[in-house]
């Protein structure tokens, strides 16, 4: 390890008092490092390009965040959940600095999650491209109207949603938005990606899966607003006739892991309330887990 960036989140009262904690027990190894608590993306100005890991203090969120800087310098994550879910974290703040201990000792995989390029179409114009690691929203504004949401797959038309939005998420997704719109869980493992409609109205109310390569085309039609958000962040409105194309990202997110490639599900499991250590479920029969 070179450098490592420790990336605070300024509205979580938790995280500062930690990332100083991080910071000295870093220095007590010897380990250079730099801090950041930026409030937008404009804000970030860090030597990213030299760092090693970047170590993210937060939730889902602050990590989502952290994926659009991290991506371009190839930067793993390292995630301490200070947040509410931390299906993307790693660590907590009571066990970090074991985990960490081992990142340094060089114990751990990095695992590269599939990411979503979008770009916004009008009257033939790029008028925005959007990189997203959970999903991509097209949906209606205040006004409780439903959207009209032309699917295409590779050129062909699919089907036309009558919805109140369409998500089209990555695996890393799945577990988000998606999820609460009835969508499939999907591991991080797999490249798929999933297409789910928001309160469909006599039309197809379904989930549809696609293969990684697909090329995603959402032609718009509504006489009201509608907008883009790439993952929960900032909206962007979008126009009658506009398109959408979303594919497969040419880069991807990496995490620093040291739990086992199974982490996943065991992890879905407790965050959703599902898991009882109590039964010892998961061990082998001679007791071991």
């Amino acid at each position: 390890m070179k450098l490592v960036g420790i990336l605070e989140q300024p509205r979580i009262p938790e995280s500062a008092p930690l990332a100083i904690d991080v910071r000295n027990w870093l220095a007590e190894r010897g380990l250079q490092s730099w801090t950041a608590a930026p409030l937008n993306d404009e804000d970030l100005n860090a030597p990213l390009e030299e760092s090693s890991l970047l170590v993210v203090l937060g939730g889902d969120g602050s990590t989502l965040r952290a994926a659009r800087w991290t991506v371009p310098y190839s930067v793993p994550i390292f995630g301490i959940n200070v947040g509410r879910v931390g299906f993307l974290s790693e660590a907590t703040p009571e066990n970090w600095p074991e985990k960490l201990e081992r990142v340094l000792r060089g114990e751990y995989w990095i695992e590269r999650r599939l990411l979503l390029q979008a770009e916004l179409w009008r009257d033939g114009r790029l008028v925005a491209p959007f990189s997203a690691l959970n999903e991509v929203v097209i949906g209606r504004g205040a006004q409780a109207r439903v959207v009209h949401l032309h699917l295409r797959v590779d050129g062909d038309l699919v089907t036309t949603y009558i919805a109140d939005a369409l998500i089209v998420a990555t695996p890393t997704g799945s577990t988000a938005y998606a999820m609460a719109a009835g969508g499939p869980l999907m591991p991080p493992q797999l490249q798929n990606l999933v297409v789910v409609p928001v309160a469909a109205h006599l039309s197809l109310n379904r989930s549809l899966v696609l293969h990684e390569n697909a090329k995603i085309s959402v032609q718009v039609e509504m006489s009201h607003e509608a907008f883009l958000t790439a993952d929960g962040q900032k909206s962007t409105p979008v126009m009658d006739g506009d398109e959408i194309i979303i594919t497969r990202n040419d880069r991807t997110c990496s995490f620093a892991r040291v739990e086992s490639s199974g982490y996943f599900y065991r992890r879905l499991m407790g965050r959703l309330g599902f898991s009882w250590p109590h039964l010892n479920i998961g061990q082998n029969r001679d007791g071991k887990a």
